[in-house]
């Protein structure tokens, strides 16, 4: 009614919920793409992806996210309608609707109408485009067609283990932005396919409202980034670094036992089994209840390595993280571990029908991994040198990313290309299993992030974990209970970042020293050793531009915000 033409799209501009998945259904019915924005995106970002979209119809969640739309509306030429759907209109505008007046609009178009557009659409023709947030240069929207959105929700999510509603009824939680395609392939089209029941969290989920959520619902099947997990993670340290003695004794005792279970499947005594399945019934299933998980039979995580102290703590609970990998540009999964596929730190098998293969290996096995099958998106919009780049003369999508597969055809993501630090003496080194290394070795660490590129030696940024603004989800200045914690085992009372920075705090840098030391020891050669390095005022985050919106490091943003520190490691 609105005169959405064909393959224009229907941007949708909010946190998950009812409305958002319902815009997305009846843009596709329509005829038209679904274009999902970020609500942290600035007004500017949105015109960017409105224009190059053509967004024709715009549905916007409340006040906040429709004064972005009203600051660019006279440069969207293609926009003829705005629908929110939250709060109550501020002021008329020709063409703002509410979403009641909206849904009436469509009473006088007749099925007849609705039912040709349904029958012309070809499964390879686009319906959902994502924008994805590009750690350099302008965001690039991935067109994925009917065959990639069908085929993965069918395909992906039955190779993860998940269930028709005929077979047991799955629940889950919607929360990670829809705009991405983890959670769209996931929340929205795999819950159609098979009938799952989702639940809506609350728009501050990712400031800590999300537990209250799984709490409530305890879910069948949950995802997360590895983000989510370590928050969830950080958050029982917490509470276990704040209970009596006796409390955290028995904690890590279970802990420990269930940890040593899942390390080594070989069989165990029949005695050390009694205990822990005793642990597991006494002290693990109270605790993944407390956390929501009581039902919960499938983790995953996805968008993002998981590092090996997140992936073990959740062991010690019981807790397998299956790991899933892919793209948006393969719409979403390609790989995919679930309970019948799974090996520690690996990302599984690549789902039934896809290939995977790798190109230019070192002698490690090492090289990039390139992706075949029909997840496989149809290129980016209006960006066709772009898609060229992508693909090899067969086919074959190229990921940018090093892996290596073992000899039963698992895959293990070993890291990005363009984040490969390559020294001045010509040396490949890899950052990730340092920094994760360091971390693991330093709990008052928040993030590492290793330096070296075209330089003599390497060098390290640090930040230290504080408690974020419950309000902003900005860090704060205040140390966490288990960064205290690390302190006063130091011999240092600091309770701030800005006390442990301001003074060089002697306890604390010695300590940060010896867990560098201890790393190095550890260093595949003496080019993998951290010779320097710094601790920063304020630890990353989305605001402060470090990391991306699902909480990926941008390592080329933080090189230029701390260009001062980067060179003073370097000043002969």
């Amino acid at each position: 009614k609105l005169g959405l033409e064909r393959f224009h799209s229907v941007a949708i501009l909010g946190f998950n919920s009812p409305e958002w998945f319902i815009s997305a259904v009846g843009a596709v019915f329509a005829g038209g793409i679904v274009t999902g924005i970020y609500t942290t995106n600035s007004p500017e970002a949105c015109h960017y992806v409105a224009h190059d979209s053509k967004t024709n119809i715009m549905v916007v969640e409340n006040r906040k996210q429709l004064d972005k739309i009203m600051q660019i509306w006279n440069r969207l030429p293609y926009l003829k309608a705005v629908v929110l759907y939250k709060d109550s209109i501020p002021e008329r505008h020709p063409n703002l609707y509410t979403m009641e007046e909206f849904l009436e609009l469509g009473d006088d178009i007749s099925d007849t109408t609705l039912d040709c557009i349904i029958n012309s659409q070809k499964p390879n023709q686009c319906c959902v485009l994502v924008y994805t947030s590009g750690t350099t240069g302008k965001p690039k929207g991935a067109m994925l067609s009917h065959d990639n959105i069908t085929w993965t929700s069918a395909h992906c999510s039955r190779a993860g283990d998940m269930q028709p509603a005929e077979v047991q009824q799955e629940s889950i939680v919607s929360y990670l932005p829809l705009s991405h395609i983890a959670a769209q392939i996931y929340d929205l089209w795999t819950g159609i396919k098979w009938g799952e029941q989702v639940y809506f969290a609350e728009p501050d989920a990712l400031k800590g409202s999300l537990i209250n959520t799984l709490k409530e619902v305890q879910p069948t099947s949950h995802m997360g980034v590895p983000r989510v997990w370590e928050k969830i993670m950080e958050k029982l340290k917490d509470a276990s670094a704040q209970s009596g003695f006796m409390k955290k004794k028995i904690l890590s005792w279970a802990m420990s036992l269930s940890l040593e279970r899942n390390l080594n499947s070989s069989s165990s005594s029949d005695l050390k089994q009694f205990w822990t399945r005793l642990a597991d019934y006494l002290v693990l299933a109270k605790i993944r209840n407390a956390l929501g998980f009581s039902s919960c039979q499938k983790h995953f995580s996805g968008a993002a390595p998981l590092n090996t102290e997140t992936l073990y703590f959740f062991l010690g609970l019981n807790i397998t993280l299956y790991e899933a990998y892919g793209m948006s540009e393969t719409t979403g999964p390609h790989c995919l571990s679930g309970p019948y596929i799974y090996r520690q730190h690996s990302c599984g098998k690549p789902v039934p029908g896809c290939r995977v293969k790798l190109v230019d290996e070192d002698t490690g096995g090492n090289g990039e991994i390139c992706f075949w099958g029909r997840t496989v998106f149809m290129g980016y919009l209006n960006m066709e040198d772009k898609t060229k780049e992508a693909f090899d003369e067969d086919g074959w999508l190229h990921s940018g990313d090093l892996g290596k597969l073992d000899k039963d055809g698992f895959l293990y993501v070993t890291g990005r290309i363009k984040d490969l630090i390559i020294t001045a003496g010509g040396e490949n080194v890899p950052p990730i299993p340092i920094e994760d290394a360091v971390k693991k070795e330093l709990p008052i660490v928040s993030n590492a992030m290793v330096i070296g590129d075209k330089k003599k030696f390497l060098s390290m940024l640090l930040t230290l974990k504080s408690v974020l603004d419950p309000d902003t989800s900005d860090p704060t200045d205040v140390l966490t209970d288990e960064a205290r914690d690390f302190c006063q085992k130091t011999g240092s009372k600091a309770t701030k970042v800005s006390e442990i920075v301001a003074t060089r705090d002697q306890a604390i840098y010695q300590a940060i020293q010896e867990g560098i030391n201890k790393v190095n020891m550890s260093a595949t050669n003496r080019v993998h050793c951290i010779q320097k390095w710094i601790v920063l005022p304020r630890d990353f985050s989305i605001t402060g531009g470090e990391l991306g919106p699902t909480m990926k490091l941008k390592r080329l943003t933080v090189l230029e915000k701390y260009r001062h520190e980067v060179d003073s490691f370097y000043e002969e």
